[in-house]
């Protein structure tokens, strides 16, 4: 999954440690002007970053949003198993020219 963060206005000391906060996980896009972080798999480091991600969220408004992406070939990290829900969700997210509800058949 991809987190993409977008900070929320603060006071400059709040405003450092929003940042301090996604610096630890993300890694900014000056282009678009946001925070990005790759989950590979719900294991602790997972939980740790979504933890972390929901923290920013709740201490400082900072606005997240989770969208499943296939895995890049590059990806040496881990990754969510196939099981067939996921593998439907994550093959509808990527396949955005499909149709609503023709998925394709297993």
């Amino acid at each position: 999954m991809e987190a993409t963060i977008r900070t929320a206005p603060a006071a400059h000391s709040q405003w450092q440690e929003q940042l301090d906060r996604l610096r630890q996980i993300a890694s900014y896009d000056p282009e678009t002007q946001t925070w990005h972080a790759r989950l590979g798999a719900l294991d602790l480091a997972g939980v740790e970053m979504l933890q972390a991600l929901f923290d920013a969220a709740r201490v400082h408004g900072t606005e997240v949003r989770l969208t499943p992406v296939a895995v890049p070939a590059y990806w040496d990290g881990p990754f969510f198993t196939r099981s067939p829900d996921v593998a439907a969700l994550l093959e509808a997210q990527t396949d955005r020219g499909r149709p609503l509800g023709q998925l394709p058949l297993a």
